[in-house]
């Protein structure tokens, strides 16, 4: 007997729905028996990773904070992915927005002008855009790899803000820090509550997700690169063109990575530096997975892996365990949701010989 790989001719509704709930809960039993093996109480190891840190109105401020751009991150993304356009660069085009927004807020005339932060909005989505506009202008033309092309890119984009940061962009009395001078008040987002850090750039978010959701449940354009990721022979023959599920894949990813650029620069840190991002574009390609390309979905995503964020903040301070446990997390979240998935759209059926 040997095992046999075969594609399912129809993928449960069922399993579909509860894969990503299975991968959480099989996440949760693996880091159950991770931590027992270091030596950590596994239970009171888990408590300080998902409960403490939302035990205080700070500690919730600071998760909605880190949800914001990977939950907007991942719906550029998702839109892409659902036609087979995969953009694995949102990192960069997140950093090229931040630097076109920044531009805006450093080098407009008037500091304290109301049309400042729009300004600097559509600065950073264009940013993120003109970004993502070169791999979707090199597969179109030249059918290149995008995968390759977005993420060497990215390095592209680091070193740009690189040299931004510590060159022609660098504040003369930062004390020679890497960094730019602070934005003024007119460019930046208003906190929710006066002494927390989650600011209005929440909205955006909000907004973005059910713009997504409507076009993705009602928008023929939607179908249409459904289809053609789907069945790309069948989009042909019914006349839909592959570039137009080129361009708006890659499109919507760079303008929503550039915005989430932008409400960074323009929130949280106020100014540009190298850091701005703790790898925001890379972690939204899970949160989109996990969410199963669906707006709603990709909402609790973003949720639970800002969670995990924090959380490994929380027990690197309170257990003195290395941050890098976030990123266990976040792979072992990842092989089980491609594992589900595999169970998903494949069975096993063993045959003789």
């Amino acid at each position: 007997m040997r095992p046999l790989i075969e594609r399912r001719t129809t993928p449960s509704i069922a399993i579909t729905v509860a894969a990503p709930a299975a991968a959480t809960v099989l996440t949760v039993v693996f880091s159950f028996l991770f931590f027992d093996a270091l030596g950590h109480n596994p239970v009171s190891t888990l408590h300080a990773f998902f409960v403490m840190p939302l035990s205080s109105l700070n500690g919730i401020s600071e998760w909605l904070l880190k949800a914001s751009p990977l939950i907007l991150i991942a719906l550029g993304l998702a839109i892409g992915f659902r036609a087979n356009i995969w953009n694995i660069g949102a990192e960069g085009q997140l950093i090229l927005g931040a630097v076109a927004a920044t531009s805006i807020g450093l080098f407009y005339p008037d500091k304290e002008s109301v049309f400042l932060l729009p300004l600097m909005i559509l600065a950073g989505m264009l940013g993120g855009m003109a970004w993502a506009a070169i791999p979707a202008f090199l597969k179109h033309k030249c059918n290149t790899n995008e995968i390759l092309v977005t993420l060497m890119l990215t390095y592209v984009a680091t070193l740009l803000l690189s040299y931004l940061v510590h060159g022609p962009w660098r504040d003369p009395f930062g004390f020679n820090y890497p960094q730019t001078a602070l934005l003024p008040p007119a460019a930046m987002f208003d906190p929710l509550s006066g002494p927390y850090r989650v600011n209005n750039s929440v909205y955006i978010t909000i907004f973005a997700v059910g713009v997504t959701w409507f076009f993705t449940k009602y928008s023929f354009l939607s179908y249409r690169i459904s289809v053609g990721g789907a069945a790309p022979t069948a989009a042909r023959y019914a006349g839909y063109r592959e570039s137009t599920s080129i361009w708006l894949g890659l499109m919507a990813g760079g303008a929503m990575a550039g915005i989430a650029g932008m409400a960074e620069v323009a929130g949280p840190l106020g100014q540009l530096s190298p850091h701005i991002s703790p790898g925001y574009g890379f972690t939204a390609i899970i949160v989109a997975f996990i969410g199963r390309l669906h707006a709603v979905g990709i909402l609790l995503g973003g949720l639970f892996i800002s969670l995990l964020y924090i959380g490994g903040d929380a027990v690197q301070i309170s257990l003195g365990m290395s941050s890098s446990v976030t990123r266990i997390f976040q792979g072992a979240l990842l092989f089980f949701l491609l594992a589900a998935d595999f169970l998903i759209f494949y069975r096993i059926r063993f045959v003789k010989g």
